[in-house]
């Protein structure tokens, strides 16, 4: 059913994250002890994203339907639903990502000023829908599914809130919130200030072992952006292969 045997641990751990937080959501009432689950879950659950965004490059599955499956669980966890960064990221940003007055993930103002990290990581957390909205107009297809399933993932979750209120914000509806937040906030450094027209000098990289670890190699972003279809597994040897290409103080060692 993998398409590739390296995400069968991601999965089962992120389906875990989604099962203890239905456990919470039935089971728990305090809504104390729920504020404290959201707070302690906001940087475990942010690396989320990143597999996230992995998924939304290459499929997880084989089929649809258990990728539309997972979609839904991560969205639970990212505030992105189905093909939200098919468009936005993978035909809008990694398209347009040298062009700032084109791209949907853009670090410069109108002005041409850097923004940042904080003006950055609002602006693309409150235009994501929008911009992702937009790019699909050229992908009628992909819009298609990602307005449906947007439709579909927003309807239950009003639906788990309505039903337990407390729990439903604390649990589901925040942490989506934080998520796409988080998610534009990590975004910031991978390209932020290097205005160039080559992609080989247009990606911070961050090949710290731990870090690489908990994102799926997305510290290899020149890696990345070369070939963005690439499983992430095979990221680090495509970097190997196009290192010399790239300049050394676009590549840290140490970054946690």
């Amino acid at each position: 059913m993998f398409k590739n045997s390296a995400d069968r641990i991601p999965v089962l751990l992120i389906l875990a994250f989604s099962a203890v937080d239905f456990l919470m959501y039935f089971l728990v009432e305090n809504p104390y002890i729920l504020g404290l689950y959201f707070y302690a879950l906001i940087i475990p659950k942010s690396q989320v994203c990143a597999w996230n965004h992995h998924h939304q490059h290459t499929p997880t599955f084989k089929t649809t339907i258990p990728n539309r499956i997972l979609e839904f669980f991560y969205a639970l966890h990212t505030g992105v639903t189905t093909n939200l960064w098919v468009l936005h990221h993978v035909y809008g940003h990694h398209m347009n990502y040298l062009d700032q007055t084109k791209d949907e993930s853009r670090w410069k103002r109108k002005s041409g000023q850097r923004m940042g990290e904080l003006e950055y990581s609002l602006n693309v957390t409150a235009t994501a829908y929008y911009r992702g909205y937009l790019v699909g107009k050229k992908h009628p297809k992909e819009q298609r599914a990602f307005v449906i399933f947007s439709i579909i993932t927003f309807s239950i979750v009003a639906l788990l809130v309505a039903y337990n209120p407390v729990s439903g914000i604390l649990v589901f509806a925040l942490p989506m919130v934080m998520g796409l937040f988080m998610t534009a906030w990590a975004t910031h450094d991978h390209h932020a200030g290097l205005d160039t027209d080559s992609h080989f000098e247009a990606s911070y990289n961050n090949l710290n072992p731990w870090y690489n670890r908990l994102t799926g190699n997305l510290g290899y972003h020149t890696a990345h952006h070369y070939r963005q279809g690439i499983h992430w597994s095979k990221l680090p040897k495509l970097h190997e292969k196009i290192a010399d290409q790239i300049p050394e103080h676009l590549i840290a060692r140490n970054l946690v």
